[in-house]
């Protein structure tokens, strides 16, 4: 174990070794928060498979994220590779969806589950359990953690929680951080500085990445409200352009399509790895006074297109008439948009920060929406239906074609 802990920040090994301390084995249970990248995941997988091991044998555990894909990545595979370094035998059942740790006589079982929605506490319902490591539990509906600890109910049984940061009205935070007394919680808070595999390059570029709320949340660790513009990090000086780059080879569409509400497409070109809103087409029938058809609306996608050849077209999913249009036309792929909205405005706050896109002068419905799309104020994650027709194509095209290079540092749910 020593040769592991030389690399341990304070914070992670007052984690490691909380449950044996005597200043903190009291508590019921642990729920850690913080900074992205802060090393609280991998110190809290760690102390449990440790603190499971030492205490039990031949029990059942349960490891929780909001899919046991993003589980398995984000947790498992590093777990499974520390316990093996550490010289206990793993026995995987991917298939079962768990795996056996032993060393000597000392054996147990820990089972993988995803809580992704309401459904998902129905399929840890009927198991006992002596511990339970929830991963991002922010991201977890209430009802899938409660069942989950439920479910501990063998003596000296321990609850695991970490996240990052939600909204300060957030269940969680209501129910279990203020009254971490009542609920007899340890509550540890991370910063980037509790991580010590991080660089101080690194560091910057997360000070950099994020503003606003995700800012205050993901870098800070903070529990806060949205408030105000989605988009506070939007700087015409930085982001518009009276000039295009020449030798553009790669285009695509975005579209968010209505009828009664406004239809907005805009015309993306690639130069240099920055995508270009090029030209827009923004139709608003109560504006203009007349309700155009999906013939209409797709003459305009042609000559919003003309003389270029387009990768793809990215449409609303909940247009299923004008993407069964397209497809008829034969001329075009379309593909149905992702629709997570604040994971898409994380990646779009991303690609601003860091110049990813940038936007033609001529775009004047996209410049316009930018300075008055705003969170709705009630404190929930909600932006205002209204000024959001621009907004919500760009962030269908930023989920499309930059999601891959960002999702490396942008975690939200967002999975990550």
């Amino acid at each position: 174990m020593s040769r592991h802990k030389l690399f341990y920040s304070p914070k992670q090994k007052l984690l490691l070794n909380w449950w044996r301390d005597p200043s903190f084995k009291k508590y019921d249970a642990v729920l850690c928060d913080g900074s992205v990248r802060s090393g609280k995941t991998m110190a809290m997988s760690q102390s449990f498979l440790i603190w499971s091991m030492t205490r039990y044998n031949g029990r059942n555990f349960a490891l929780c994220g909001k899919t046991v894909t993003s589980l398995r990545r984000n947790v498992i595979d590093p777990l499974i590779a520390f316990a093996r370094k550490m010289n206990y035998t793993v026995d995987v059942k991917a298939s079962k969806n768990y795996f056996d740790v032993s060393r000597g006589l000392c054996k147990n079982r820990y089972y993988l589950f995803g809580g992704k929605d309401e459904s998902s506490a129905s399929l840890i319902q009927g198991i006992t359990l002596a511990g339970v490591l929830l991963d991002e539990a922010a991201l977890m509906p209430r009802s899938f953690i409660e069942q989950a600890i439920a479910r501990c109910s063998v003596s000296g049984s321990k609850l695991w929680l970490n996240c990052n940061p939600d909204s300060s009205a957030h269940w969680l935070k209501r129910e279990w951080i203020d009254k971490r007394h009542e609920k007899n919680l340890l509550y540890l808070t991370f910063t980037l500085d509790d991580n010590p595999s991080l660089s101080r390059a690194i560091k910057e570029r997360y000070h950099r990445l994020y503003s606003g709320v995700f800012y205050e949340r993901f870098v800070l660790g903070h529990w806060v409200s949205a408030e105000g513009l989605v988009y506070p990090m939007f700087d015409r000086k930085l982001s518009v352009t009276d000039t295009l780059p020449e030798g553009m080879t790669r285009f695509a569409v975005s579209c968010d399509y209505g009828t009664v509400n406004p239809t907005s497409m805009g015309l993306w070109g690639e130069s240099g790895g920055v995508w270009y809103r090029i030209n827009e087409y923004y139709y608003d029938s109560r504006r203009e006074g007349i309700r155009r058809t999906d013939e209409e609306h797709y003459k305009a996608l042609e000559h919003l297109c003309a003389g270029r050849d387009i990768e793809r077209i990215i449409v609303d999913p909940s247009a299923a008439s004008f993407i069964e249009c397209i497809r008829r036309h034969d001329r075009f792929k379309v593909t149905t948009a992702k629709n997570d909205v604040l994971a898409g405005i994380g990646r779009v706050s991303d690609a601003l920060l860091s110049g990813g896109i940038r936007f033609h002068s001529s775009c004047a419905d996209t410049l316009r929406e930018f300075s008055l799309y705003r969170w709705d104020g009630t404190g929930r994650d909600v932006p205002l239906k209204e000024n959001d027709h621009a907004m919500d194509d760009i962030r269908y095209f930023v989920s499309e074609y930059l999601r891959a290079k960002e999702d490396s540092f942008f975690v939200i749910a967002l999975e990550r």
